[in-house]
């Protein structure tokens, strides 16, 4: 006989986490969603309420929990990253397997993170924070040492990450955060100034329950600099074999321990620097570029439907996923194409999208704007608007196909 299903609550269920009522339905659950917050975040795409038997809104710990527990909740997770520290919570009074409270902030703040992990003895960035943009550039000034990158504390996409050459340049990114709302809508009450690590950058993906860790797949970012931004452009599988894939593994094996995270998802950013691997940050979540049906694809496997196997089916996801790396089936490619353009978007010219989607290596080009929003030069992930999921055979055809797309992207959007 399957065992009794489950009722799963996902915390700020945004983004990619809409993926995540239709992983946990596979396995015969139900889901709830909790809004850490009164009002909807409107920078991210909004959880779709069909998916969830009930729609419940934190004001206070023991009015959610009794919620909770009408509704038979017997797993809490994050759905994106402003919920991580209340699902934290909410698992430590619910009982359900979960991370903890203890180092939720470390988790969220980008210069909490850091000085956990530099605790834990782990090759990370030098760093400082303030609310006062002098006392920023008073640091970089000391450190003598440039470029040096200036971010929000808690953010994602590259919201506000800038790269500074000298002075004047710290000044007037640590100006524009400070005066700034996170991705978030949170206002960015200080800001980090950090040394900037040499070297290639990557995503390490991961899924775990009780310590017991899957690699769902490790990505190499390639960015290309623009006006102290650095902008993406793809995001490349690499094989589990091809170094340093092993060796961001292992590293990224270490920061784990140093935050205790044991269950479920991370998102998490690592420089290959002439020192080794070093930390740019870790989200406790899944992946914003996650794809279930790409990474069906390319991988075998989805972080999604593993976050519900390893919260609702843990003795299945360790049997087949424990400490286990994974395996390219493909070569994939997720492009972030950029744009130059700016101006409010009159029409989508279908023709132009369908000549994309012809292209044998795309699976999915995904077009973020609509008629009557606007198109902006691209300085992060988000202002980014397009977003195409590429695999095939061979690695030349989908760059043969990538370089079609530059020839095609900007003219996707009427203005």
């Amino acid at each position: 006989m399957p065992p009794t299903p489950v009722v799963a609550a996902i915390v700020d269920g945004y983004s990619t986490g809409n993926f995540l009522p239709a992983a946990c339905a596979r396995l015969g659950a139900q889901v709830v969603h909790v809004r850490s917050t009164p009002e909807w975040m409107t920078s991210m795409l909004l959880p779709t309420m069909d998916d969830y038997v009930a729609d419940l809104v934190f004001h206070d710990e023991v009015q959610i929990v009794e919620e909770l527990r009408s509704h038979h909740v017997g797993a809490v997770f994050a759905g994106q990253e402003p919920g991580v520290p209340l699902a934290d919570r909410l698992s430590e009074l619910m009982g359900t397997a979960g991370n903890g409270s203890r180092l939720s902030t470390a988790r969220r703040d980008k210069f909490e993170m850091i000085e956990v992990v530099r605790a834990a003895g782990l090759h990370c960035a030098d760093q400082f924070k303030s609310d006062d943009p002098q006392s920023l550039v008073d640091w970089a000034a000391s450190h003598d040492d440039y470029p040096v990158v200036v971010k929000p504390l808690s953010s994602a996409s590259t919201d506000g990450v800038f790269i500074c050459d000298d002075a004047e340049a710290v000044r007037k990114a640590a100006e524009h955060v400070l005066s700034a709302r996170d991705i978030f809508d949170l206002p960015n009450r200080e800001a980090l100034v950090q040394s900037y690590l040499d070297g290639e950058e990557y995503i390490v993906d991961t899924v775990a329950h009780d310590g017991h860790r899957f690699v769902c797949g490790v990505w190499k970012y390639e960015k290309t600099l623009v006006d102290g931004k650095n902008i993406y452009d793809k995001d490349v599988l690499l094989p589990a074999d091809e170094p340093p894939v092993p060796e961001l593994v292992a590293y990224v094996d270490e920061v784990l321990k140093a935050m205790n995270i044991r269950f479920g998802p991370t998102h998490t950013e690592v420089k290959m620097t002439s020192k080794g691997p070093a930390l740019v940050e870790i989200g406790a979540r899944l992946n914003g570029n996650m794809h279930p049906d790409f990474h069906q694809i390319c991988l075998g496997h989805n972080q999604t439907d593993l976050i519900a196997l390893a919260y609702l089916r843990p003795d299945a996801f360790l049997e087949r996923y424990g400490d286990r790396v994974y395996t390219r089936r493909q070569p994939a490619v997720v492009h972030n194409a950029p744009s130059r353009q700016e101006g409010v978007v009159r029409a989508i010219d279908a023709h132009v999208v369908g000549e994309i989607a012809a292209l044998p290596t795309v699976f999915l080009p995904s077009v973020k704007l609509k008629p009557g929003g606007r198109i902006r030069p691209t300085v992060d992930l988000l202002t980014s608007p397009l977003r195409i999921f590429m695999t095939g055979v061979t690695q030349e055809a989908i760059l043969d196909d990538y370089r079609r797309i530059q020839e095609l992207k900007d003219k996707v959007y009427l203005l």
